[in-house]
């Protein structure tokens, strides 16, 4: 596990675009006041919009089967079937 520099909230103030732009490379920080520690500045984790074909594929080999009667039945099971019927009551 490696050690997160400190800064100062001095520095955090005077120099926030130059850590902002740390931060958004990856790079992590404790904030600290007084010589003690206050919070930590962390990159926020990204979503990934898609997954390749390969990896999906890969994925796809070692999940498990599906009984294919137990999950229609599971769908009707738990779908309304008239989701617009006036007379449901």
């Amino acid at each position: 596990m490696s050690v997160q520099p400190e800064i100062t909230q001095r520095d955090l103030r005077s120099r926030s675009r130059e850590i902002m732009d740390a931060v958004q490379s990856g790079q992590s920080f404790t904030v600290t006041r007084d010589g003690h520690p206050i919070g930590r500045l962390v990159p926020l984790r990204r979503r990934r919009r898609f997954v390749s074909r390969q990896e999906f594929a890969a994925m796809s080999r070692t999940a498990p089967g599906i009984d294919l009667e137990r999950f229609r039945a599971d769908q009707d099971a738990t779908a309304d079937t008239y989701p617009d019927d006036p007379y449901d009551r």
